[in-house]
């Protein structure tokens, strides 16, 4: 049966590869999208110092989980105030690539409500306008510079949006590993747990395909070698450099297959508990991967490139690798009970990425 991979980003990887943007943006005016502390970083003078000119809208109050409350009037000044830009730059971790990705989609009135409505339909659409993205990572995890999709969370009314158009899909992205080495423990951790998630989900996953597959099982190993050292020396370039790569890879396998059941519960976790996000669909892990096991054959032989034969013995080696990170593996650490965790596994695998985990239908609910 005849299989399909795509992924259309332009993907440039490894030390100093920010230079790229000079080349990318050659005779446009661009606008620029990050997170609060970049420019303590130093990160937008760099920006500044390849661009000149050509940068001409900033904008660095990007929050984490981007939420309708905040993204309406940020949508709204952006495009009274950047129309005029060719192309948005995203620098930061996922909420600042989510956020660019909602930004370039322009509506016909210009208001975000408009943006919302087309979302709360859930249907495909083409939007009044659109502006290019080049997305540039600075931590290992969220795969968003390779793929079409953004999460943007409604906090207010616990629930969550995927945005995801042909024009999300970023024209280019950067993954310098010299832009990952000031983040701190806490999100290295948590973003390269993401990591793991997306490349697990790949694997039990209906839409699976043998390139995903190899860009997963890849992804999984490094995570789970490097992860740990990369903790206890988070200055270590190379390690950095490792981890970068794991998480690119991580995202072109779920570019084509979308996450499943661990992300699924994810939400939930995230809207009812404000568990961040890279916890939130990694600490289900060892649950989500006895639940897949003797789902399907060629899934188990995918799975069992990584983790051996035996699922006992699969299943205490990934509850023991996450917790050496100082991540709990059951809902009651989390302060979830034992009735609560079965409404949310049930809820989740009747969810669109839920559906995407193999043998949904069939899945116990314990």
């Amino acid at each position: 049966m005849s299989q399909k991979f795509h992924n259309p980003v332009a993907t440039f990887f490894g030390n100093d590869s920010l230079k790229e943007i000079r080349t990318l943006t050659e005779n446009q005016h661009v606008a620029l999208v990050t997170f609060p502390e970049a420019r303590s970083l130093g990160l937008i003078d760099r920006v500044q110092a390849l661009l000149g000119d050509r940068l001409a809208y900033i904008v660095e109050d990007v929050q984490p989980n981007p939420d309708v409350a905040q993204l309406a009037g940020l949508y709204e000044r952006f495009w009274q105030q950047a129309g005029h830009c060719h192309t948005v730059i995203a620098l930061g971790g996922g909420s600042a690539i989510d956020t660019a990705k909602a930004l370039i989609v322009g509506t016909q009135s210009g208001r975000f409500n408009e943006l919302l409505e087309l979302l709360a339909a859930g249907q495909a659409f083409t939007p009044a306008q659109a502006k290019s993205l080049i997305a540039i990572p600075t931590t290992a995890g969220t795969g968003s510079e390779v793929t079409p999709w953004a999460t943007i969370w409604d906090s207010a009314n616990l629930k969550k949006y995927s945005l995801h158009l042909e024009c999300t899909w970023p024209k280019a992205a950067i993954i310098d590993p010299q832009l990952m080495l000031t983040v701190p423990r806490g999100i290295t951790v948590s973003t390269g747990l993401d990591a793991l998630s997306h490349a697990m989900e790949s694997i039990w996953n209906v839409n699976a395909n043998p390139v995903s597959d190899t860009f997963a099982v890849s992804a999984i190993g490094d995570v789970l070698a490097c992860l740990p050292a990369l903790c206890k020396d988070l200055g270590n370039l190379e390690l950095r450099a490792r981890m970068a790569l794991a998480a690119m890879k991580a995202g072109l396998a779920f570019s084509n297959t979308k996450t499943a059941l661990a992300h699924s519960i994810s939400y939930e976790m995230t809207l009812r508990h404000g568990l961040p996000h890279g916890i939130a669909c990694s600490f289900t892990l060892p649950m989500v991967l006895g639940l897949a096991w003797g789902r399907d054959p060629a899934r188990d032989q995918v799975l069992q490139q990584v983790f051996g034969p035996d699922l006992g013995t699969a299943q205490q080696r990934l509850r023991q690798f996450l917790h050496s990170l100082d991540v709990k593996t059951d809902f009651s650490d989390y302060g979830v009970d034992a009735n609560e965790a079965e409404q949310i596994v049930g809820y989740a695998l009747l969810g669109a990425r839920g559906k995407n985990f193999i043998g949904a239908e069939r899945s116990p609910v314990h």
